[in-house]
């Protein structure tokens, strides 16, 4: 689905990022469970002394940690002011695999490590401390040595999965009616329930517990989901639709397009391609850089 001549809709200038010492590089940035955004900063010429910034309500906390690098991290919040940091990519070793998730205390001391596998494109915290991980394919079918035959199969392999604040594995998605996942495009959870989008037919999945509801499902391609009341809005998709936004309803077991838009800055201009888009519930949080965007389900015009 291509859109030409679709109308602009503003994101709205939120906040601002704020480096939490001189010279503090931003290594990833994403949106925790209250709708906070959380940092992970680090000193540009020593990256193990590292610090995560919280800020919400316009407060902002700060928790040096003895960082441990991982590749390609991302971060979210937990109960008790600890925090999460992932590694997008892991190794399968014979003596035992890359353990890619690390949990800091709220003093910033390491308390706990674990594997959740390669290929994780999505990591999402709730309330309670429960982490939702999508992967995409290479997470899903093997890499990095995961998958050969004599080798453990890939962690990630049923695409979507559910574990514990002390990060035991607790759920993993069943396909089922709506198929398997090949590669979670996009992943929103709210609360306890969460929201996904995935390859190949790109249907819409909602996990309440352990209870999977789906919509079938006519827009492709997107990296991110919002959910408010009964409207589904996508944004994303291929090419020269990176920045389209397309609103939907569901009928019966299908999800119907009502309106179609572009995001672009509050002054205008387009969004670059390097923004992260994270769903959260009803908002959709764009990071561009230093600069926290949003745009609500609610702020759609109705069709």
């Amino acid at each position: 689905m291509k859109m030409t001549s679709a109308p602009a809709l503003r994101a709205r200038q939120h906040a601002r990022l704020v480096a939490p010492r001189p010279g503090d590089v931003l290594l990833c940035s994403s949106i925790g469970p209250s709708g906070e955004v959380i940092a992970l900063w680090a000193a540009e010429e020593a990256t193990s002394d590292a610090c995560v910034t919280v800020q919400a309500r316009g407060t902002t906390t700060t928790t040096p940690i003895a960082w441990r690098p991982v590749a390609f991290p991302s971060v979210q919040p937990l109960p008790d002011g600890k925090v999460l940091v992932v590694g997008a990519r892991c190794r399968w070793r014979p003596e035992g695999p890359e353990r890619n998730a690390i949990v800091y205390d709220a003093r910033g001391s390491a308390v706990l490590e674990q594997t959740l596998g390669d290929g994780i494109s999505h990591v999402l915290t709730t309330p309670r401390g429960e982490v939702w991980v999508g992967y995409f394919d290479e997470g899903v079918y093997g890499n990095y040595g995961w998958g050969n035959r004599d080798s453990a199969p890939p962690v990630g392999r049923h695409g979507l999965s559910r574990w514990s604040s002390d990060l035991d594995l607790r759920w993993q998605y069943p396909a089922g009616e709506w198929g398997a996942i090949s590669s979670c495009y996009a992943l929103n959870v709210h609360d306890d329930t969460a929201w996904a989008y995935y390859y190949t037919d790109f249907p819409v999945v909602r996990v309440d517990g352990d209870t999977v509801t789906g919509w079938h499902n006519d827009v492709s391609g997107a990296s991110a989901l919002a959910v408010d009341g009964s409207t589904v809005a996508f944004f994303g998709g291929y090419g020269p639709d990176q920045d389209k936004l397309i609103t939907t309803v569901p009928l019966e077991n299908r999800l119907l397009v009502t309106g179609e838009h572009r995001v672009v800055q509050p002054d205008g201009r387009p969004l670059p391609g390097s923004a992260r888009v994270v769903g959260r519930g009803g908002e959709l949080n764009f990071l561009v850089e230093d600069r926290w965007l949003r745009l609500s389900v609610q702020d759609l015009p109705r069709p």
